[in-house]
């Protein structure tokens, strides 16, 4: 009986650890990324974008997933359609060089390591698939470790020698897994 009251309180205590890595998610909501613009919240203005339509918080795999032409979609099934890269497939909000406001919604909060923020590099090929070596680092914040709130609002430096249509990889950095969120936001730098 002992053992079985054990066994139990294991496995209870091991579900609940795996709830708690599971259920952070969040998307980038201003400037509005893909995944957000696919999905009702975000008017449903990007076509066939896959599970991204009912789920724009939920492109969640391992941390450093640069995998080339799938930068979007994080290799996560079911968001692959996000992968397509042509000059006019995505709406593009239109921002400025200097500062940028960027505004995460967390459907659920995690402690958090970084939140990581890049952007194409000036003569990017936009009809070529995303990877990340066509990109610099812009920005970085280093949460220690902290739960933040659901809404986090970061302000970022778009560089003065970028001009026309970009894209900026936004990645949240989940502190205690393996596991990171990626965002892409397709912008029009006036």
């Amino acid at each position: 009986m002992l053992k079985a009251v054990l066994a139990l309180g294991l496995l209870a205590g091991g579900l609940s650890v795996s709830s708690t890595i599971t259920h952070a998610h969040g998307y980038v909501s201003s400037p509005g990324s893909r995944a957000y613009f696919g999905s009702a919240q975000g008017g449903k203005v990007n076509k066939n974008v896959g599970r991204a339509e009912w789920e724009p918080q939920s492109i969640e795999a391992t941390k450093n997933t640069f995998t080339p032409g799938k930068l979007a979609s994080a290799g996560v099934s079911g968001f692959e359609p996000l992968d397509t890269q042509t000059t006019d497939r995505w709406v593009k909000s239109d921002i400025a060089t200097g500062p940028l406001s960027i505004k995460w919604t967390l459907t659920a909060q995690h402690r958090t390591s970084t939140w990581d923020y890049y952007m194409t590099k000036q003569g990017w090929d936009p009809n070529q698939p995303l990877a990340i070596n066509n990109f610099d680092l812009i920005g970085r914040v280093d949460d220690k470790g902290t739960i933040p709130g659901a809404t986090v609002n970061h302000t970022l430096t778009v560089p003065t020698d970028r001009k026309g249509y970009h894209v900026i990889y936004a990645v949240w950095n989940v502190f205690d897994t393996t596991n990171a969120f990626y965002q892409v936001l397709d912008v029009n730098v006036k």
